[in-house]
């Protein structure tokens, strides 16, 4: 649902450049380079895609996590300003400023919200 989101413009979604180079790693393995490229065009149409910087760095290494590509993550988003970040662990990201949600999670809070915006369009009818 929340890809789709995307995919229809009714959501910004962005993935970083170091989740792009680990799946690119990760598709090398089964694809050739030809359908792995037709990967990477398709996810540029849904997702924006961020850089990643030397301040991206050096902020997730000040952060002193366990997981050191989560910090970078959460650095990442950080400069982005993103609302929140999408992930399957967010344990890793207690300590994040950006809040953090399972998939589920926010699929839960945006149903929430929407019931009760509808619940206060009700009450001004």
């Amino acid at each position: 649902m929340i890809w789709k989101w995307c995919e229809t413009e009714s959501a910004e979604g962005y993935v970083t450049s170091l989740t792009i180079a680990n799946l690119i790693y990760v598709m090398r393995k089964e694809l050739n380079p030809n359908k792995i490229e037709e990967i990477l065009q398709k996810l540029k149409l849904i997702f924006g895609l961020t850089d990643l910087c030397v301040s991206d760095i050096t902020n997730a290494a000040e952060m002193k996590w366990d997981d050191f590509e989560d910090a970078v993550h959460c650095a990442i988003a950080e400069r982005i300003h993103a609302d929140c970040i999408i992930t399957r662990n967010v344990r890793d990201f207690r300590r994040s400023s950006v809040s953090a949600y399972t998939p589920a999670e926010y699929l839960a809070k945006i149903e929430s919200l929407q019931m009760t915006e509808e619940g206060e369009n009700d009450n001004e009818r």
